[in-house]
């Protein structure tokens, strides 16, 4: 018998997917369906990230981990040029086939390194614009439209696909929503067989919560404010804060700050392994977020457990909650506002029971699940690959 197989005979090397992302944190707590359902489309899978707790998580699902230092916090491009060329060596030792940029760093870093390695298939993953969104000045405006100058031109190849969190974001950066280059997802999506609905709470008082990072972005003064403000009117409100400071992000809330608000209705808890459990405590999931969301996970897991949504009228938000059917929209920045919002829902049981029941409907019907977004991905992966 010969020794030597037939060339046809030799076996396929697995294609490989390689995923660029600043933080392991990230990746485990938003992205893990979306590295067992490229294993499971039989791809070989690398996650590339900055390495702290999570590696564990993230080798659970089959990925191989590769461990790449960068500052996130910095903004000196030097050190952004010095870690997309780390960055590109990695891809060629990987033999990378994708290489998937997951926010907005990632994307830059990630995309100039695919292009110092020669690999054009490329998929940008926008998950929010962050301070660059949330600016509504002539720099925001500057910023933004020099961001989707640059991923359009020199980041980009002829097999670029782009995901968005909303359409909103695809304007932003001069991307049509409907291009076939561009694709719209439910954020990370949410389980909701992880994430049902209990009993709400007996009333009162309203139990309101934030369940987020403590940044400044995210609005948690604002929600502090409204919810003294909704009690000084006679309204019954509660607030519970569930997070902690990001030490990476330059927009973090001091932990003094933090407790200094744990008084009059306001508590803050920290971090929570349990958010299902948080939610069967409240009523209303609020993120009074001044902007640059993409689509907050925190919403569609309260939403996925039935529970009323008040958030800020900005993108990602909006593309989840309607006005009047999921939760309630307020202004950003706009403490008055969101606390008339917090006492017209503590004086109003069944409107408050009646947008948790929609919100529920909403996820398992809008394209908001886990599944929904895995199978929206999963095609811009089988398009590059056919390519």
């Amino acid at each position: 018998m010969d020794s030597e197989a037939a060339p046809d005979s030799l076996p396929v090397p697995m294609r490989r997917l390689v995923f660029v992302v600043t933080e392991d944190w990230f990746f485990a707590s938003h992205f893990l369906p979306m590295a067992r359902a490229a294993i499971g489309m039989g791809l070989s899978v690398a996650v590339v990230t900055r390495v702290r707790a999570h590696r564990a998580a993230i080798e659970a699902t089959g990925a191989q981990v590769v461990p790449l230092e960068a500052d996130r916090a910095s903004l000196n491009p030097m050190a952004a040029g010095y870690a997309a060329g780390q960055l590109a060596a990695v891809l060629k030792a990987l033999r990378a086939d994708i290489v998937h940029c997951i926010a907005l760093r990632g994307i830059l870093v990630g995309g100039t390194a695919a292009a110092m390695a020669g690999i054009p298939a490329r998929v940008y993953a926008l998950t929010g614009l962050g301070l660059v969104g949330a600016r509504s000045d002539r720099v925001g405006r500057a910023a933004r439209f020099a961001l989707g100058a640059l991923v359009r031109g020199p980041l980009a190849s002829s097999r670029t696909r782009f995901l968005f969190e909303n359409p909103d974001d695809a304007r932003a950066l001069g991307l049509d929503p409907l291009d076939r280059s561009v694709t719209v997802v439910g954020g990370a999506g949410v389980d909701p067989a992880a994430f049902v609905p209990a009993p709400l709470p007996a009333m009162p008082p309203l139990r309101v919560a934030v369940v987020a990072r403590m940044l400044w972005s995210k609005g948690i003064d604002v929600a502090v404010e409204a919810v003294r403000l909704a009690r000084s009117q006679g309204a019954p409100v509660e607030l519970a804060l569930y997070g902690a400071p990001d030490p990476s992000n330059r927009r973090a809330i001091a932990e003094a700050t933090l407790r200094s608000w744990s008084r009059d209705g306001v508590a803050w808890h920290g971090s929570t392994s349990d958010v299902s459990a948080v939610w069967a405590a409240h009523h209303v999931a609020c993120l009074p977020s001044r902007g640059g969301e993409g689509l907050p996970r925190t919403l569609l897991e309260a939403a996925s457990c039935g529970r009323a949504l008040v958030a800020s009228d900005v993108p990602g938000c909006r593309s989840l909650v309607r006005d009047g059917v999921e939760g309630l929209l307020v202004p950003p920045d706009d403490a008055p506002a969101l606390a008339h919002a917090l006492v017209r829902l503590s004086g109003d049981p069944a409107l408050l029971a009646s947008l948790g029941a929609a919100a529920r409907a909403r996820i398992e019907a809008g394209g908001f699940t886990e599944t929904a977004v895995t199978d929206g991905v999963r095609a811009v992966w089988r398009e590059l690959l056919g390519a």
